[in-house]
């Protein structure tokens, strides 16, 4: 892996005349609760000194919540098009992760304002999209544009787990994002899940297993 994501796949695309090329990632595939999030980047074609300018982008899980936000921005201001799609938790419930995030990812692409030519994708593929696509394992390490898209789609999640904080107190999920975190898990044990819980994860699963739900309005 490079010190850094760079620019190595990117400048292959560019060199075979193709301008437009996307990378994408999520964020939160792996949380009890929340959406799964996808960010996708198009960076601008040729500029062989964005990683320079955009030094501090890396694997979003390896930077800190406030370089993630200071970085965001820049990557708003440098990008020809950027977007962030979500796939709901119920989404997640009925066609399971990997296809949810999918979802999330091809919400992401239908955002961006420009007509992709190429897409980088973080492990998965798209073969629903029809757009020549390439899956990179640790995309984000190895991917300028796809750890751009990992930030976004990591800063845009985070956001929205703090506002439902605000909405379903006692989860702690400003602080653990929804992850399976102790405190989170005694909260599902003490309070029971809320609407935004992943009813097939664990533990949620086994509480609803125990205690299922009368009806739908149980749920909400």
């Amino acid at each position: 892996l490079p010190e850094r994501p760079d620019l190595q796949f990117e400048s292959e695309l560019w060199k075979q005349g193709l301008t437009f090329i996307a990378g994408l990632d999520e964020a939160g595939r792996g949380a009890l609760a929340g959406p799964v999030a996808a960010g996708a980047v198009v960076l601008p074609a040729g500029e062989l000194d964005l990683p320079e300018h955009l030094r501090g982008v890396n694997d979003s899980k390896q930077m800190t919540h406030r370089d993630r936000q200071v970085w965001a921005q820049v990557i708003k201001k440098r990008g020809v098009s950027w977007a962030v799609g979500f796939a709901s938790p119920n989404e997640i419930d009925r066609f399971g992760i990997a296809p949810a995030t999918r979802l999330a990812m091809t919400r992401a692409l239908d955002g961006l304002r420009c007509q992709v030519d190429y897409l980088l994708v973080d492990y998965l593929s798209l073969p629903e999209v029809n757009i020549p696509q390439k899956a990179l394992v640790k995309g984000d390490a190895r991917s300028l544009s796809i750890a751009a898209a990992s930030i976004l789609a990591k800063t845009a999640r985070d956001i929205l787990m703090i506002e439902l904080d605000e909405a379903f107190p006692g989860y702690q999920l400003a602080s653990n994002k929804g992850y399976a975190t102790e405190g989170h898990r005694k909260a599902i044990e003490a309070l029971g899940p809320c609407q935004h819980h992943r009813q097939t994860f664990s533990p949620v699963a086994e509480y609803y297993s125990l205690f299922p739900p009368k009806s739908k309005r149980d749920l909400e």
